[in-house]
């Protein structure tokens, strides 16, 4: 079997795995069940790409979207692997040379979409083609009560049993609830070998902040970053449009994205995202799943998402490239009257309903947050952190107080009226305020009526809200929305327990800091030049500027500046294809001048066996003419060299059998000198 960190570093330019990924490939390598729950950016597809280059057979990986696929296919092949794609997106020409491929044996990843597996056809074709491993992308797909449900996950475990191969599922958002439904559907119950790896993004600064005109919120938002790749999410396909015209308004390069886009349209969005630097895509959550572009700087909502999982799967589109970047929620009570209304139209049973009015209780708690938002959001995943410094709430803390008091005479008021009522009818009787359906109900005759005038009705929806938000109540679907307290009431009930809350105010100025820089304002200069060079390079060739380098690849060129191709092999991200085919042009912008260098030589850059081919050089050159300079020249052909450089003989019969007798004979000792010396 090929080495792991052999193919990582010639493959896919990388000197070391990040953390968590060796172990995870060396078990789906070897053949075992896996699950993997990993951070967005944590290096899932690398997961299952380099164990496919280790086994035998071809790895299928079943993905829910094309572009998604395509991007991930593409990047392959510029790496110099053998992969392909069956899409409904496909032309013929693409199919057959698909096909083809999977005929010869050349094939060694074949992506495909989980509706491909409905075809009665799909069996018969993955049975004939020798598959090894079945890769799931994206697996929380498969939970039936999940936010990105499709139906045909469900076929993937009665694929793994009839082909009778192992299997190997990745996903980014799973709580424990999801990982459940994960290992009973796909492995029918029997756990495979589980790898929890965290679900921190210590790269991405969240915040969070009330809507207060969100247009102009968002305008600000983008100015501040202007010229930077992002995503601005919206509830609504109008939004979308609106929204992105107010952007190129304002002077810069947007456009919207939704499910009710011409096809062709959408394709169109996806290409120039890929491609082009700076643009911002306006889009509904349909945009979501099928980005792979590593180098987005931010992500923005302007409208709340639809639970925490969600959040957490667009936010993790920002920095995947490991460099700083930046978010921004909005939320408001209309956002959370639409998210309840979704809940409660759906076909779900009224217990998953119960359970979804608790998972957007737990976004409003990351929302209504008092402290750092990163440890929040984290305890949701069962993690736990120190204050990570990097969210708005580390930066400014918020103005709290003891809302105890408050929040007793709320709880009173939904035991009084037995759980029947919403929050505007309970703030009715709180503020004492005798409209005809409090005075219908006896209510204004109730211990609690009028004993919250010292909150403003606006202050007590912020009371509900943040409730809600400390999951304290929840929304009843069978009772259209009348507030029903949980387990978790009961201590501050019962005045065993106290509770913070947040004090409602007027939005405050943006004091969010300046767009963090990506480097020092000493190699600025070097990353515009380099990032100008990566441009024209993608552009003549019709590819997504990331997939020549992704930024992370080029703030290191900018902050090591190479001095040759061996320094620049070891730059991470630049494998030994992308150094053949872009090494030197980039060289070339760092030093001034391109470092000439045989083609057998490049392929040794970055390697020890390219500085043993320049010390077996030097021999060579001093020994063309003999020991004594005039005998007739002889030389070695540059492969004879590398092959001496890589197999490293340690005798003169080993040596006679790469370079011949007579070239043995006149640089044998002095060759052997510098292969000793080597080892």
């Amino acid at each position: 079997m090929t080495s792991a960190s052999g193919l990582l570093r010639d493959v896919f330019g990388f000197d070391a795995f990040r953390p968590g990924q060796e172990e995870i490939v060396q078990a789906v390598a070897q053949g075992e069940n896996v699950l993997a729950i990993m951070p967005t950016g944590g290096g899932k597809s690398l997961c299952f790409q380099l164990p496919a280059l280790m086994r035998d057979g071809v790895t299928v990986v079943i993905s829910p979207l094309i572009a998604l696929m395509r991007d991930q296919v593409r990047a392959l092949r510029e790496a110099g692997v053998a992969a392909g794609a069956l899409t409904s997106g496909n032309t013929e020409e693409e199919n057959d040379a698909v096909w083809q491929a999977l005929d010869q044996g050349s094939l060694k990843l074949l992506y495909i979409a989980p509706e491909r597996l409905a075809a009665g056809s799909a069996l018969g074709m993955l049975r004939r083609i020798g598959v090894g491993l079945i890769a799931v992308d994206e697996a929380h797909c498969v939970s039936q009560w999940g936010h990105d449900f499709r139906p045909d996950y469900l076929r993937i475990g009665e694929l793994r049993r009839t082909l009778g191969v192992p299997l190997a599922a990745f996903t980014a958002t799973a709580d424990a609830e999801t990982r459940e439904e994960i290992v009973a559907r796909l492995f029918d119950g029997q756990p495979p070998r589980a790898f929890l790896r965290g679900f921190d993004r210590p790269n991405i600064h969240l915040a969070f902040a009330a809507k207060n005109g969100p247009r102009q919120q968002i305008l600000s938002f983008a100015a501040a970053r202007k010229g930077q790749s992002g995503i601005v999410y919206c509830g609504t396909r109008a939004k979308t449009e609106t929204l992105a015209a107010a952007l190129r308004e304002a002077g810069h390069n947007a456009c919207a994205y939704h499910g009710g886009m011409e096809a062709e349209d959408r394709r169109i969005v996806e290409t120039r995202f890929s491609r082009e630097d700076g643009l911002i895509v306006v889009a509904t959550v349909a945009f979501g799943m099928g980005v792979d572009k590593p180098d987005i700087r931010w992500v923005a909502h302007a409208d709340l998402p639809k639970s925490i999982e969600a959040y957490y799967q667009e936010i993790g589109r920002a920095g995947r490239d490991g460099a700083p970047a930046e978010t921004l929620t909005l939320f408001g009570p209309d956002d959370i009257r639409l998210r309840r209304a979704q809940i409660d139209e759906g076909l779900a049973p009224p217990e998953r309903r119960m359970a979804d009015h608790g998972r957007l209780n737990a976004l409003l708690g990351l929302a209504e947050a008092l402290g750092c938002r990163r440890q929040t959001l984290l305890t949701y995943f069962g993690e736990t952190a120190e204050p990570c410094g990097n969210c708005d709430l580390c930066d400014s803390p918020p103005d709290v107080f003891d809302g105890t008091q408050a929040v007793r005479k709320a709880l009173s008021a939904i035991l009084r009226t037995e759980e029947w009522f919403g929050a505007g009818h309970l703030i009715d009787i709180l503020t004492g305020n005798l409209t005809d359906k409090v005075r219908e109900r006896g209510h204004d005759r109730l211990p609690t009526f009028g004993v919250g005038q010292d909150l403003t009705r606006a202050q007590w929806q912020g009371v509900f809200r943040q409730m809600m938000g400390h999951d304290l109540v929840r929304p009843n679907p069978d009772r259209h929305g009348a507030l029903t307290m949980t387990d978790a009431a009961l201590p501050i009930l019962r005045d065993q327990q106290t509770i913070t809350l947040r004090r409602d105010a007027l939005a405050k100025p943006d004091r969010r800091p300046a767009v963090r820089a990506l480097v020092s304002d000493e190699d600025a200069p070097l990353l515009s030049a380099l990032k100008a060079k990566r441009r024209a390079l993608a552009e003549a060739a019709s590819l997504p500027a990331y997939m020549v380098f992704n930024d992370r690849t080029l703030i290191d060129m900018a902050e090591q500046r190479p001095a040759n191709l061996d320094a620049m092999a070891r730059i991470n991200g630049v494998g030994a294809k992308k150094l053949e085919r872009y090494g030197a042009e980039f060289l070339a912008v760092i030093t001034g001048e391109a470092e000439q260098m045989h083609p057998t030589r490049r392929k040794l850059a970055g390697r020890d066996a390219g500085t043993v081919y320049d010390r077996l050089l030097a021999a060579q050159a001093d020994l063309m003419r003999g020991p004594d300079g005039t005998d007739k020249p002889i030389s070695c052909s540059s492969s004879q060299l590398a092959k001496l450089a890589q197999m490293r003989p340690d005798d003169e019969y080993g040596l006679a059998r790469i370079l011949g007798e007579r070239r043995a004979e006149r640089f044998g000792p002095a060759f052997l000198d510098v292969l000793r010396m080597a080892d």
